[in-house]
């Protein structure tokens, strides 16, 4: 918890100290005057210490925790008050402004027996003031202690895969856990947020090695299946040719034209296709006429 001494933030405040050194300054001109007696004196600086110890400043963010007498008496601020010296006296400043707690858990086994670093941060505020300073005593301590157990609570209720694929129900699972313990201290845990998990360095490569298999059995799966449907498509073909001379004539005279478009291209066509199609006198023509433009 991070606390603001008396001494620094209440009576050492500069309007403390600015009325303190014109109170001082003005019962000392009076003493040298010889208007005062040095009895008033001692009683008038005395009363200008007190005076001065008993004005206080918040911030804006900020509420003081006034005890008197030991035992609660309130809360003060934001901006100027004043306390009754001697009797009254500021405990702490608590900061109701949403503060930001990193913590980690090293070395924690998952549900698979795999030892993990995570690191994680939580977002948290104080909307109770009162509960916060009579509940708890070190508040913020307290909020790491809790986080880091419930995280390491967290991690081996699960195993490793969950982990680093459901980062945000972990998360939330933690966030579950911190609200239950700080509510009763008027804290609230807003957000919970997984920064980083650490695994292995072997771990780590046969994961990738595993995800790389992983790859190229689906690359491999997925090319069996497009040469699956390829087959289907030339076995649909083939029935309509079946029944369709004409059109496997003309579809193997266009194959035909397309290989011998390209200069210096080679087209090998079985020997069955030369018979059934009447390929052998399409090619025959067709190299001839390539012949006499190269003579031409």
């Amino acid at each position: 918890m991070k606390t603001t001494d008396l001494k620094t933030k209440g009576s050492l405040n500069p309007l403390s100290i600015s009325i303190f050194l014109i109170f001082s300054v003005i019962f000392v001109m009076l003493f040298a005057l010889g208007v005062i007696n040095i009895f008033v004196f001692i009683i008038s600086m005395a009363f200008s210490v007190l005076l001065s110890n008993s004005i206080h400043i918040a911030d804006q963010w900020e509420r003081a925790v006034v005890l008197r007498m030991g035992k609660y008496s309130g809360l003060k601020g934001p901006g100027l008050f004043m306390i009754i010296p001697i009797i009254d006296r500021v405990s702490t400043y608590i900061d109701q402004r949403v503060r930001v707690s990193a913590f980690k858990a090293e070395q924690t086994l998952t549900k698979d027996t795999v030892p993990v670093n995570v690191d994680t941060v939580v977002y948290w505020t104080v909307w109770d003031v009162e509960k916060a300073a009579l509940e708890v005593q070190e508040y913020q301590t307290a909020i790491e202690q809790i986080a880091q157990t419930g995280l390491r609570d967290t991690i081996g209720k699960h195993e490793l895969s969950t982990l680093l694929q459901e980062r945000d129900k972990i998360a939330e699972d933690l966030q579950q856990v911190l609200d239950k313990n700080t509510n009763p201290w008027g804290i609230t845990c807003q957000t919970v947020g997984i920064k980083d998990i650490a695994i292995p360095k072997d771990l780590a490569e046969a994961m990738s090695k595993e995800a790389q298999a992983e790859r190229e059995r689906r690359a491999r799966v997925i090319l069996g299946t497009a040469e699956t449907e390829i087959a289907e498509k030339f076995s649909q073909a083939s029935q309509k040719y079946t029944n369709n001379p004409v059109a496997l004539h003309l579809r193997g005279m266009n194959m035909l034209f397309e290989g011998l478009k390209e200069k210096g291209s080679m087209v090998i066509v079985p020997s069955s296709a030369l018979e059934s199609m009447n390929l052998g006198a399409i090619g025959g023509i067709a190299s001839l006429s390539k012949m006499k433009e190269n003579v031409i």
